[in-house]
C-alpha cells in the first residue's frame, strides 16, 4: 500500500478505538519501553498527543521519563516553514492547544536538535523496514534531519507493522525501533 492508502486506513482503524482502550494500549506500549536499550540518555523528545487523533497517549511515557529523572523535551510546530522548534518541559511551562488541536508549549527554555537523544515519533503507519506513514507534513523528516545521527527515533503504534510501504522514499527518515502494545519491534 502506498502512503495515501496506509493514511486512510490507519484513521479509520484508530477511529474504531474507545478512549478507554487507547488509554490502556498506551499504558501497555510505555510499560513495552522499558524493554528497549535507551535508558542511558538523558533528553527525550516526546510528542504531545491529539486526543481527537486518537494518538497513542504518552503521558505514560512521560511519567516513565520523570521516574528516571530524564529531560523531557516537547515541541512547537510552525505551520510555514514547517520547523519545529523544541522546548524542555518544566512545572513553568504552559501548554496550549493550537487552532489544529496539537498541544504545544508557550514558553520555556530552547533546546538544540542536536542535543536530542531519543525521540518518539508519532505515526500513522510503518513497515518491516521501519519506513513511517505521518499526516503528510513532513515535520517530523525535517526534525529529525537535524538531529545528530546517532539519535534514536522510536515509533509509537497500537498496531504491527506492514509488510511494505510502496512509495517510501530517500528522504523518508526511518525508525530505530516501534513499540507496540505487545511487542517491540527493532529495525
Amino acid at each position: 500500500m502506498n502512503k495515501k492508502e496506509l493514511r486512510a486506513k490507519y484513521k479509520n482503524l484508530r477511529a474504531d478505538l474507545s478512549f478507554d482502550a487507547i488509554e490502556e494500549l498506551s499504558l501497555q506500549i510505555a510499560n513495552q519501553s522499558l524493554k528497549l536499550p535507551i535508558w542511558d540518555y538523558e533528553n527525550y523528545h516526546v510528542f504531545l498527543s491529539i486526543l481527537e487523533h486518537k494518538e497513542v497517549q504518552t503521558d505514560y511515557m512521560m511519567h516513565i521519563l520523570n521516574g528516571k529523572d530524564k529531560n523531557i523535551i516537547i515541541s512547537k510546530s510552525d505551520f510555514e516553514t514547517r520547523n519545529m522548534a523544541h522546548i524542555l518541559l518544566t512545572d513553568n511551562v504552559i501548554i496550549r492547544k493550537n487552532h489544529w488541536n496539537i498541544p504545544e508549549p508557550q514558553n520555556g527554555f530552547p533546546i538544540k536538535d542536536d542535543l536530542i537523544e531519543v525521540v518518539f515519533v508519532p505515526l500513522l503507519a510503518y513497515d518491516e523496514k521501519g519506513n513511517r506513514v505521518g499526516y503528510g507534513k513532513g515535520f517530523y523528516d525535517i526534525f529529525l534531519s537535524k538531529c545528530n545521527p546517532n539519535v534514536v527515533k522510536v515509533g509509537l503504534s497500537f498496531f504491527n507493522p506492514e509488510p511494505e510501504i510502496s512509495d517510501a522514499n530517500v528522504y523518508d527518515i526511518k525508525l530505530d525501533y516501534c513499540i507496540t502494545p505487545e511487542k517491540v519491534f527493532k529495525f
